[in-house]
């Protein structure tokens, strides 16, 4: 997907203030979209990122609202809509609060279960209509080697990611007359923020066959590639990215 082939083309990257996201919005926007850079807590992160993009020829704006609030979800995806269809959706936030099942506070389940998985409803239900009738899209769920593997402490976390994996399946087959794809990236161990402090290097060479941390950047470049032209045959699938950690 090139600036050439569509330059209207708009994408949305929930999560977009974090590592991961951030990086992907870069992407994105480099590819040719107009990138909608979503954060719910970290606004000004988002604004300075959406500046950034805009500051190197790119086209952005940060967008703010709780994934988690349905009308507050409903209200903002109404607003960006009137500007058009969104056709490229990533949804990256998501959250982690890590417990054994046995020591798991009910509260630390929902959180996790309404982000994750919630959210995926949340926002991308409002935009399916609008983006079918362009007869061209991507929804592109960013989920977690513990949703393919397990983790021990994450059953709130892999049981979220997991049941993303079954949705952008069931997804698939909905749009695939439509031209609209739906995939999953289920990354391992990458260097960020959230992993810096869960991971050390000693860790990592030993739960990972690379011996190293993936990088936001190499995430990013697959998503951009599911939410390219090239991509189109691809839909349904959970895509690893993870040192060969899990196969």
């Amino acid at each position: 997907m090139t600036s050439s082939q569509n330059p209207k083309r708009r994408a949305l990257v929930t999560g977009a203030s974090g590592g991961i996201g951030g990086a992907i919005a870069r992407t994105l926007a480099q590819a040719g979209c107009h990138v909608l850079v979503h954060a719910n807590r970290r606004a000004e992160a988002a604004a300075a990122l959406a500046a950034e993009i805009a500051q190197a020829g790119g086209s952005a704006e940060p967008v703010v609202f709780d994934l988690t609030d349905r009308p507050a979800c409903e209200a903002a995806l109404a607003q960006i809509l009137e500007a058009g269809a969104v056709q490229v959706l990533v949804h990256n936030a998501g959250v982690h609060d890590d417990a054994v099942l046995a020591g798991m506070r009910p509260e630390q389940w929902q959180r996790v279960i309404d982000v994750n998985l919630n959210g995926f409803f949340n926002v991308t239900q409002p935009l399916m209509l609008p983006m079918l009738r362009t007869r061209w899209g991507r929804v592109i769920a960013i989920t977690s080697v513990a949703g393919q593997a397990g983790n021990r402490g994450q059953v709130n976390y892999a049981a979220a990611k997991s049941a993303l994996h079954g949705a952008v399946k069931a997804l698939a087959l909905e749009c695939a007359s439509r031209g609209v794809t739906a995939n999953a990236v289920a990354p391992g161990i990458i260097a960020t923020e959230m992993s810096e402090g869960t991971f050390d290097a000693d860790a990592i060479k030993r739960m990972v066959p690379m011996q190293r941390a993936g990088q936001p950047q190499e995430v990013a470049d697959l998503v951009a590639f599911l939410a390219s032209e090239r991509a189109a045959y691809i839909s349904g699938q959970t895509i690893g990215i993870n040192g060969a950690m899990y196969q």
